[in-house]
């Protein structure tokens, strides 16, 4: 009984924990992608206000930090995703 539940968690578990771990980390990058989009215009308003007020200096380069941060973030969560869902599937010797 006990090699049989060995087998079936051996074979089964890792064909659905992968895919899980595939989909955190596409939902993560898409998270990631999009504070980067939607932070974005935002940097734009600080750049055409730049010469009204100095200090739209600051926040511009704080916007473009934080925008560059999570679009590299993002990126890089969907490159893990492709990594891991290109990784084989161990095989199970009987």
């Amino acid at each position: 009984m006990f090699k049989l539940a060995q087998t079936f968690y051996q074979s089964v578990v890792p064909s659905v924990i992968k895919p899980l771990h595939v989909l955190w980390n596409e939902v993560i990058g898409f998270l990631f992608v999009m504070l980067a989009v939607l932070t974005a215009p935002a940097g734009w308003r600080y750049y055409r206000a730049i010469e009204s007020d100095p200090k739209n200096v600051f926040r511009l380069l704080l916007t473009a930090a934080f925008v560059l941060t999570m679009a590299w973030f993002g990126v890089s969560s969907f490159l893990k995703a492709r990594k891991i869902r290109r990784r084989g599937l161990t095989v199970v010797k009987r």
